[in-house]
């Protein structure tokens, strides 16, 4: 939900001076993540991202954007929502990562876009865990699919 991440991030820097990964040399960007989507994705679950944006959107956003060819040969499904477009869906007021019926991550972040040192917060918490999932099923709906989206 950030439009920046990191942004002393060695990829993001080299991105930002014309690097950009090669999907066919993909020992260059596949990694753990990638991993482990793509064994998740075997055994048949869904793994979900949606981006919400502001537009027009930032540099990080465009690299994010530009790497996410990535995420979608790890079996990721990944959806773009410019923020305009949520202005009257409940949303929590930081990232998170839905797991079950009760378990949700939570992702802090400090106003330069680094992940806080207690930065992770994992809460099981069925309430929290229903609220968070119908927020990202408001945000899923509206998004638009990423093979869609060109970012503005």
């Amino acid at each position: 939900m950030r439009d920046a991440y990191a942004p002393d991030d060695p990829g993001f820097l080299a991105w930002q001076t014309g690097a950009r990964p090669d999907p066919a040399g993909k020992a260059s960007w596949w990694g753990t993540w990638h991993d482990h989507v793509a064994e998740a994705t075997r055994r048949g679950v869904a793994v979900r991202r949606a981006r919400i944006v502001s537009e027009p959107v930032s540099d990080y956003v465009r690299y994010e954007h530009d790497l996410t060819f990535g995420n979608l040969a790890a079996g990721e499904q990944v959806r773009w929502l410019p923020r305009r477009q949520t202005t009257d869906l409940a949303l929590p007021g930081t990232d998170f990562w839905v797991f079950d019926d009760e378990l949700v991550l939570f992702h802090h972040f400090s106003g330069e876009g680094n992940l806080a040192p207690d930065g992770r917060e994992h809460v099981r918490d069925a309430q929290r865990a229903k609220a968070c999932t119908e927020a990202f099923e408001a945000v899923w709906r509206r998004a638009i699919p990423h093979s869609e989206y060109h970012p503005a």
